[in-house]
C-alpha cells in the first residue's frame, strides 16, 4: 500500500500514517485484495474551489473531491482481488470546510478528516451517493469503518 500525502500546513502530516490506516482497514472491511495507491491532499478552500468549479462545474468550495482512475472499467471487480498494484487515483479535502463542518455537525476536527478521507476511498472503489439506495449503502459502509 502506499499513501502520496500532501498538504497546504507541516503541522497535518501526522495524518498521513492515520489515513494509511484508514485504507487498510477500509479494504480489510470490503476484502479486497490488492496493493493500493492513493493520492491525498489537504487543501485550503480557495485551492478546492477551483477544482469544484474547473472539474465540477460547481462555483463554490465543498469538503472532498475524487478523481477515481478506475471509473468506467468494467474489470474493477477483477482488479480488487488481484492482489497487484492498483492506482486508485487522487483525493483533496478542503481543511477549511472539514473544520467549518466538524463545529457545525458538533464533532471533533480529527472525526470530519476522518470521514471526509473513508468517503473519499469509497468514491475511489466506485460507491457513489447520487441516489437514496446507494446513499444508504455508502454512508453505512462510512459508519462501519469509522467505528
Amino acid at each position: 500500500m502506499e499513501l502520496d500525502f500532501n498538504s497546504f500546513d507541516e503541522s497535518l502530516v501526522a495524518y498521513q500514517e492515520t489515513y494509511e490506516q484508514l485504507l487498510d482497514k477500509t479494504l480489510k472491511h470490503l476484502k479486497l485484495h490488492f496493493n493500493p495507491y492513493v493520492s491525498v491532499t489537504l487543501v485550503d478552500n480557495e485551492f478546492i474551489h477551483n477544482l469544484n468549479r474547473d472539474y465540477r462545474h460547481i462555483d463554490r468550495p465543498t469538503d472532498v473531491i475524487s478523481f477515481a482512475f478506475l471509473d468506467g472499467n468494467e474489470n474493477k471487480d477483477k482488479i480488487f482481488q488481484s492482489g497487484e498494484m492498483v492506482v486508485l487515483g487522487e483525493i483533496y479535502i478542503s481543511f477549511d470546510k472539514a473544520r467549518e463542518q466538524a463545529i457545525s455537525y458538533g464533532h471533533s476536527l480529527d472525526r470530519e478528516l476522518k470521514f471526509l478521507f473513508v468517503h473519499g476511498i469509497l468514491h475511489l472503489l466506485g460507491y457513489d451517493h447520487m441516489n437514496p439506495d446507494d446513499e444508504k449503502v455508502m454512508f453505512a459502509l462510512q459508519d462501519e469503518i469509522l467505528a
